[in-house]
């Protein structure tokens, strides 16, 4: 179970790296994933062809939960209610993407710019870690 943690935080992490919105989830237009592209160019040096390896990716990525997104959404408008099986199968579903995210990024970046990447990531989460839910940073006690 750890491990399907782990490989969730991780996955998550690498889509949402360097990308903060309050109450909306990450990608939501084609602007999103160009934005991430350029971030990414910089933070790890990428070059053209990665760039573009890089974009078809996580273009692709954007396409799958857009779809997803309007298929809840329509269960949503009927009102039915997601079964537990239903919820596990979803779940499965998407460590298997994370998984299979992880193993394209790895044929598209170097050693140095995985290392590069999992620093970055590291870094992402102590600091959601820090501000703690809904990226509100917890207020400072007073010591009397």
């Amino acid at each position: 179970m750890k491990k399907l943690i782990l490989a969730f935080a991780i996955m998550v992490s690498l889509v949402s790296f360097g990308q903060e919105r309050e109450g909306k989830g990450k990608f939501q237009s084609e602007q999103d994933v160009e934005a991430q592209i350029k971030k990414m160019t910089s933070d790890l040096n990428l070059s053209t062809k990665q760039q573009s390896e890089v974009k078809a990716l996580l273009m692709d990525q954007f396409n799958k939960r857009k779809q997803m997104r309007a298929e809840r959404k329509k269960g949503k408008e009927s009102g039915a209610q997601i079964s537990d099986e239903k919820k596990a199968e979803m779940k499965k579903h998407m460590i298997d993407e994370q998984l299979e995210m992880k193993t394209k990024m790895k044929k598209i970046l170097s050693e140095e710019q995985l290392k590069k990447l999992e620093e970055l990531k590291k870094e992402r989460r102590k600091e959601m870690h820090e501000k703690g839910p809904k990226g509100k940073k917890p207020m400072d006690k007073e010591v009397k």
